[in-house]
């Protein structure tokens, strides 16, 4: 069973998000980062409305250009975390990658050092999530398996490296060049 994460319990790292109608929160910056204090990361889920792309596009530290969504999993830190993924752009689908850096734990000591993609053992192409309609991203770890689904639709199952685990970490978000309509739901605190 899956609670709404309020913005009260989310420590947003990067970015701002800010409350929207309901139970909605809303994100309208070039990159957003939060996570959830004392969460787990064993099932998390992100429904969201895209709202379009922000006005300001920012690349990434690596100089690549994304719209992207997605979850962040194990996430001890801006150095040292796991993320599930749903990408627009450039090159649309569910992604997973983590980053490690030992003894590093500020985005000014690691920059964008220390990312591993991860390949699936099972995975189903899919387009980027259309505007104006509500999409659902979740994902479920089980010892070293990871699921992910976009919407109903299993989307991502592999095996997670042992250095890809931090089992007390917690969960959180992550957008870039996205602005978005959103609920985190975790399982309750």
């Amino acid at each position: 069973m899956l609670t709404r994460v309020p913005l009260s319990r989310l420590r947003v790292t990067e970015g701002s998000l800010e409350p929207g109608p309901g139970d909605q929160l809303l994100v309208d910056g070039p990159r957003m980062r939060a996570i959830v204090p004392g969460s787990t990361t064993n099932n998390v889920a992100l429904r969201f409305t895209l709202l379009g792309l922000t006005e300001r596009q920012v690349a990434l530290a690596s100089g690549e250009q994304r719209q992207q969504v997605g979850l962040k999993l194990f996430a001890v830190d801006a150095c040292n975390v796991l993320y599930a993924m749903w990408r627009l752009a450039p090159k649309p689908g569910i992604v997973v990658n983590f980053k490690r850096n030992p003894g590093q734990h500020t985005s000014r000591e690691c920059g964008n050092r220390g990312y591993t993609l991860l390949r699936p053992k099972q995975h189903v192409r899919l387009e980027a999530p259309s505007s104006g309609e509500p999409h659902t991203l979740r994902a479920q770890v089980d010892g070293k398996v990871l699921r992910v689904w976009a919407d109903d639709t299993l989307a991502w199952t592999g095996e997670l490296p042992e250095e890809a685990l931090a089992p007390d970490a917690p969960v959180g978000l992550r957008s870039d060049n996205v602005r978005l309509s959103l609920q985190l739901s975790t399982p309750p605190p």
